[in-house]
Order: C-alpha cells, then structure tokens, then sequence
C-alpha cells in the first residue's frame, strides 16, 4: 500500500528529483504525469503504473479504485480528538454578544452524536483571556490608586471623594464610545483605565485647591475670633474651585490636543489606538465637569457634616 501511494504521489502531485542553476539563482525540478495522462480517474486507473514485486508495471486500476468522492480537505486533531473548524466573520457587532447568541442558537437547534462537542475558540477565546487577566488587572489598578490617594491625605475622606467621583468622570467616554459606535474590548478597557488615572489626578488637585483655600478662611477666622460658617465654606470653595478653572483647562486641552490625531488616524494599528484614545477624549470632558462641579459639591456636604470645625450656620435676625 505503502509503494501504491508513493506512485500516486508522485504521479499526481509530483516529486522534486534535481536542481538547476542559472547563474545565482536555483530552481527545483518536479516531474509528474502529463495532464492528459491524469485529467480522470479513468485516466489515473489506466496510465499510471505501478511496479510489483516482479519488475512488471502494471495499471493502477488494477490494485486500486479510482473514483471522486467529496471529504475533508484535511485531518485535523485537538486533544487527541479528530476536529473541523467552522470559520466565522462577525461585522458590526462584539464577538462577546454573537457567541451568547450561537451558544443558545447551536444548544437549541444542534443534536451532537455522543462523543462530539463544540467550543468556541479564536478572537473569542482570546478576548476570554483578556477578560481573565482584566478582573484582575482593574481591581489592582484601582486599589493603587486608592492607596496612592491615602498616602497624599493621610485621611480616608478625601481619597473616598475622589475614588467615588472617577465613575463620573467615565461618564464622557462612554458617550463617545456609543457615538462612534465602538464595541467594547480590551483596548477600550485600556483607554478607561488611563481615564481613571487622569481624573484622580485632576481631584487630587482639585481638593488640594480646596483644601488650602479652606485653611485659609479657617486662619482669616480664627484671627478675627471667629467661628466659620457656612457662608466662609462656601467662599472658600468658589475660591479654591475658581483657582482650579485655568489649570484644568489647560490639561484638558492639552490631552485632548494629543490625543485627537490619533482618533483620526488610519493605517496599521489605528483601530487599536483608535479604541484607546476614544475614552480619554470623551472623558476628559465629563471629567472637566466633574473636577469643576461634582467634587466642590461633594467637598462641601463633607465639610458641612463634620463635627469638628463646627460650621456656625448665620442666624436670621427676628422682626
């Protein structure tokens, strides 16, 4: 059987029995039958010839059937098991979503005969992977950043204010990735994370301006013997938040300023860069809100319900 599929194999495919040169260059040289001698099995039964043990050449029609019959174009194992693929294009869509659905759609509609299985591999097991590693990843990411919160203040107040105001700040990025209408995935998830880092950057900063701006009037009343109230809180926010407009802008605009041309950009690798630039550049923006608007206000709530300094809300003078 074995010299059968040799003859075969060389008849039909061809053999490489020698190398010619021309100058530098170097060519291999198969040898096959003619196509008029191959062109149908009855061809193939009746021209190619195979040697027994003899020496006689005799028809391969005569050791073998030749026919044409449809069958896997190639044997493929995974697991010690035999497998076949089924190759599948997924457009406008997340690959996360279209799996769910087949999973059901292939359970529901799909009996197997005992012993076969399917699974889901590809982009699909990369992207579970990805998934794997970012459960992991993000909760780290953002216990470093607490923890790099709490060695500034050395108060957990603060760093909770800035920990709970960064969701808000996500807020642009997922506003612009729904009008872009990019799918979510491990760049995406990337590009938050960065997102996450800038917007407690800019609160730290924000509370420092606050901050100092607080201890100030605190100082102003305390010289003055004083209590300070609500209507001091309030001016030492509007000052501290007010401080914090120029400098917030210009990181803004600055990041943003970055960031754009990538979010423009075509070639190899934009999709990816694309992806990660998309949440920075709707962040930002809610981001500028927030660190303007959301933590003042929060910094002010925290400050009225401390109990030490007390904040002497002004007495309104009876008729």
């Amino acid at each position: 059987m074995g010299e059968v599929q040799d003859v075969i194999a060389t008849a039909l495919g061809g053999e490489m029995v020698t190398t010619t040169v021309e100058g530098l260059e170097r060519f291999g040289v198969s040898v096959r039958y003619p196509r008029e001698l191959r062109g149908t099995p009855e061809q193939i039964a009746r021209e190619v010839l195979v040697t027994t043990e003899t020496g006689a050449m005799i028809p391969l029609g005569q050791v073998a059937k030749v026919s044409i019959s449809k069958g896997a174009p190639s044997i493929r194992t995974e697991n010690a098991l035999l497998s076949a693929y089924i190759y599948v294009d997924i457009r406008e869509r997340d690959i996360g979503s279209y799996v769910d659905e087949a999973r059901k759609a292939v359970a529901a509609e799909v009996k197997f005969p005992p012993g076969y299985y399917a699974t889901w591999s590809g982009q699909f097991e990369y992207m579970e992977r990805a998934i794997a590693k970012m459960k992991i990843v993000i909760p780290i990411t953002l216990l470093l950043i607490f923890l790099l919160l709490y060695l500034n203040f050395k108060r957990v107040t603060e760093s909770l204010v800035v920990m709970l105001s960064v969701p808000f700040a996500l807020v642009g990025g997922v506003w612009l990735l729904w009008l872009l209408d990019y799918n979510l995935s491990v760049a995406v998830a990337v590009g938050f994370i960065a997102l996450a880092g800038v917007a407690a950057e800019t609160g730290v900063v924000m509370l420092i301006y606050l901050e100092h701006a607080w201890r100030d009037i605190q100082a102003r009343c305390a010289a003055e013997g004083r209590s300070p109230t609500a209507a001091d809180l309030q001016a030492a926010i509007m000052h501290g938040a007010v401080e914090r407009v120029r400098p917030k802008m210009m990181t803004v605009v600055a990041i943003m300023a970055g960031l754009l041309p990538i979010l423009w950009s075509s070639g190899t690798g934009s999709e990816v860069m694309r992806r990660i630039a998309a949440p920075m550049v709707g962040g930002m923006i809610s981001s500028a809100v927030l660190t303007l608007l959301v933590i003042p206000v929060i910094y002010a709530l925290i400050k009225r319900n401390e109990s030490t300094p007390t904040i002497n809300q002004p007495r309104k003078e009876s008729p």
